[in-house]
């Protein structure tokens, strides 16, 4: 059976794409058609409950990507009461909580004005910053380029200042 080319979520046939699932094989049973509005606010995690009251209907896809993006959408909506109506067969339910999983986990690194960090980026020191150990102050409106993100903690960077590698606060960067 082909699907349409109209978003599985919602029914608009507006912009409509083929994405794949947060954890996804790459295959195209793991991936849904979405229209403009559904994908913007699925990759950027602000949801309108009201857009997607579509949901009320996608759930009972006989698609399994569509039921697992449901089943995550209405759980990012705190909607427990239609996740309880759901019925996901074993393996649908194992994905969708995986993605889950891996949503709650991801580590989000800001600046201090709540931009989005990542490996790479440059950056601006915000404050005279004393570097212990080094002996010298990393001066305010230094730029520090490929930065790395400092693993299991999103609250410092690393970053190369005067040739020594140090650990920033990202409370005093802000993204260049």
């Amino acid at each position: 059976m082909a699907r349409s080319e109209v978003c599985e979520l919602c029914g608009s046939a507006e912009g409509v794409e083929l994405i794949e699932l947060p954890v996804s094989d790459g295959s195209e049973e793991q991936s849904i058609y979405v229209c403009s509005t559904c994908k913007s606010q699925i990759e950027s995690g602000e949801l309108d409950e009201t857009h997607f009251n579509c949901l009320n209907d996608s759930m009972w896809s006989e698609t399994p990507a569509v039921k697992v993006m449901s089943y995550i959408l209405l759980n990012k909506l705190g909607r427990q009461d239609m996740v309880d109506m759901m019925y996901l067969e074993e393996d649908e339910l194992k994905l969708a909580e995986q993605a889950i999983n891996a949503e709650a986990n991801k580590l989000v690194y800001k600046d201090c004005n709540g931009v989005e960090l990542h490996a790479g980026d440059s950056i601006v020191i915000m404050k005279d910053l004393e570097v212990k150990g080094a002996g010298f102050t990393a001066k305010r409106g230094t730029t520090v380029t490929r930065i790395s993100l400092a693993p299991n903690d999103p609250t410092h960077i690393e970053g190369r200042v005067n040739g020594t590698k140090i650990f920033l606060k990202t409370e005093f960067i802000k993204k260049a």
